[in-house]
């Protein structure tokens, strides 16, 4: 049996295999792309920046043999860095042409870019074949292209794009490690259960793992993962406005463009800590994690009759408008939904799910597990799937004739590209320089301090979590968690963890009471949460910043024929623990 979540411009069509056995040579190559991107670590920056950097070769590729483009590079200065470009004569195919110059571009940009990877091996074999199937002769590698050859002109591009990205800020030379940042917490070791009430509540910690496994299920030696790219803000952007950067210290200069100001920091509850926005923030996300149990009978209704279609100046801004957008028990957030499909006239139809269900769908479908193109590839992903609908008309902006294939692939990558890569710039640019703390370190920090709702009570302290009846409680004697001097602690209903799954085929975890100190989230014991600061969202930055290009490039907000769906087989999708149950 399977759960079809059928959705507008937002959400969920990853991993859909097209239908269509043809596809412009852009198109292969960024399958390409996106196949190393998945036997690669899992590092969301680095690959916004290699998918854009790649779609940089693909358009210049295409735009030096067309009339009225001009290159992003080739010939050009782009962010300070001029790349000479004598131009060859019209080709009398310039598709052929095209197709050469963008093949030797995107495989040796590939080959240096992987040339470590872990999946190297893999990633090479399948760049060789596809050169092979196209005729092309691996051993062409100079550079001079005087003598016409479009080979050498395609190695010439890549050279000047490894360039370019040794220069830019990444730090690429040095695997794109961090100079000046250090975290101010000591590492969380997981293992151990330690309460944690000596670090800074504010500021991200990092987590020591026995084995730490990352979202592409690669081992990471240590066992503590570094942070990842907090000095990114200073990488060269796309179309980034310079009058929108700041530098600011918080121990080291970060590049940070359009600041949105720091995130709630924890405050002296002197009584109910609910009215702490750091404190309700948290709780809710303990409170939500209660809604990740199969037996849980609530059900949603999914379909775009009821998610979405918000106006923007309804988004919440002050703490008071948040507590009102959230559901703080049921979770949810305020939508209108649509009242019908805009291609049909029709109503949508409801898709009622288990709450359940489509928490743990979400959850795993946006962590970037195993065999993930990240959040930038899935876009690119969920771009291609739109491409691919027999019903979408290929006009760029909506207008104007129909595009070749080739034409729309490399004006849709190159500007989905510049908008991942200068998301991942922004938002790393924050995340670098706010620092801020993960729900695993505030809850359990938190959780060992105490509760403040109430001083009568026992183990009140300013900092602790607030208590919220059927989700927030103290342990009374009694309870099945009152052993080993437990009375008087803070418990949460929440999902009971990792500890609780040998066998994630056959194993559920569900939702229990647990000691809040050992709250974890809906992850693999061997990752936990990804190893950055949690403000701002990179999930939520990417998502808006492609789905805007998205409706750019198509004139249109919503998916071809006014849906796009997403099949979820049951018991077979969820990698972390057994499911979904329908």
């Amino acid at each position: 049996m399977a759960m079809r979540f059928s959705v507008f411009f937002m959400l969920l069509l990853l991993s859909c295999s097209s239908v269509f056995s043809q596809h412009s040579v852009a198109r292969d190559w960024n399958e390409e792309m996106l196949h190393a991107i998945r036997n690669d670590f899992a590092r969301p920056t680095v690959h916004a920046r290699n998918l854009f950097h790649g779609a940089i070769a693909m358009y210049d590729a295409w735009a030096i043999f067309n009339d009225t483009a001009t290159p992003v590079l080739l010939g050009n200065t782009f962010q300070g860095f001029s790349v000479a470009y004598d131009p060859l004569p019209m080709p009398s195919n310039p598709d052929e042409a095209t197709h050469e110059v963008m093949s030797y571009a995107l495989y040796r940009l590939m080959q240096h870019r992987f040339k470590d990877s872990p999946g190297a091996d893999e990633i090479f074999v399948d760049i060789n074949q596809r050169m092979a199937s196209y005729g092309y002769n691996l051993f062409v590698t100079s550079t001079d292209y005087s003598d016409g050859s479009y080979a050498k002109l395609g190695n010439y591009l890549a050279s000047q794009i490894i360039a370019f990205g040794l220069q830019d800020g990444s730090n690429e030379e040095n695997d794109y490690a961090s100079i000046f940042y250090a975290p101010v917490n000591p590492p969380l070791i997981l293992e151990v259960y330690d309460e944690i009430d000596h670090i800074n509540p504010d500021r991200w910690q990092p987590l020591a793992f026995a084995s730490f496994i990352d979202q592409s299920g690669n081992i990471i030696p240590g066992g503590i993962p570094n942070f990842l790219s907090p000095e990114w803000g200073q990488v060269a952007p796309f179309a980034l406005d310079p009058d929108d950067l700041e530098i600011l210290n918080n121990g080291f200069n970060s590049y940070v463009y359009n600041d949105p100001g720091a995130p709630p920091t924890i405050q002296d509850s002197p009584a109910n800590g609910l009215t702490d926005a750091y404190k309700w923030h948290f709780a809710l996300v303990s409170a939500w994690s209660s809604h990740l149990d199969p037996s849980d009978p609530v059900r949603i209704d999914i379909s775009p009759a009821n998610l979405g279609n918000l106006d923007p100046a309804d988004w919440p801004e002050t703490f008071s408008e948040y507590q009102d957008f959230y559901d703080f028990t049921e979770g949810g957030a305020l939508s209108q939904g649509h009242d019908v499909n805009p291609v049909t006239g029709l109503p949508y139809a409801p898709q009622m799910i288990k709450r359940s269900d489509y928490a743990r769908v979400l959850a795993e479908f946006w962590a970037d597990g195993p065999d993930s193109e990240t959040p930038p590839g899935h876009w690119f992903v969920i771009a291609n799937y739109v491409s691919d609908d027999p019903l979408l008309e290929k006009r760029f902006g909506g207008e104007g004739p129909i595009l070749s294939d080739l034409e729309w692939d490399v004006k849709l990558y190159v500007t989905l590209g510049g908008a991942m890569h200068d998301s991942a710039v922004t938002t790393w640019g924050i995340k670098g320089y706010y620092d801020y703390v993960r729900p695993i370190s505030a809850l359990r920090y938190m959780a060992a301090k105490g509760q403040s709702t109430d001083p009568s009570l026992p183990g009140f302290d300013p900092h602790g979590l607030p208590l919220v009846p059927g989700l927030i409680e103290l342990i009374e004697a009694g309870d099945p968690l009152a052993a080993d001097g437990n009375i008087g602690k803070v418990k949460v209903r929440a999902w009971k963890g990792p500890d609780y799954i040998e066998d994630p085929t056959t194993d559920i975890a569900g939702v229990d009471w647990i000691l809040a100190t050992r709250w974890w989230p809906y992850q693999r014991g061997t990752f936990v949460t990804p190893p950055f600061a949690g403000y701002v969202s990179g999930h939520s930055t990417f998502s808006r910043a492609a789905a805007e290009v998205l409706t750019f490039v198509t004139g249109d907000p919503f998916f071809p024929g006014g849906m796009g769906t997403f099949e979820v087989e049951q018991d077979t999708f969820l990698f972390f623990e057994k499911g979904p149950s329908e």
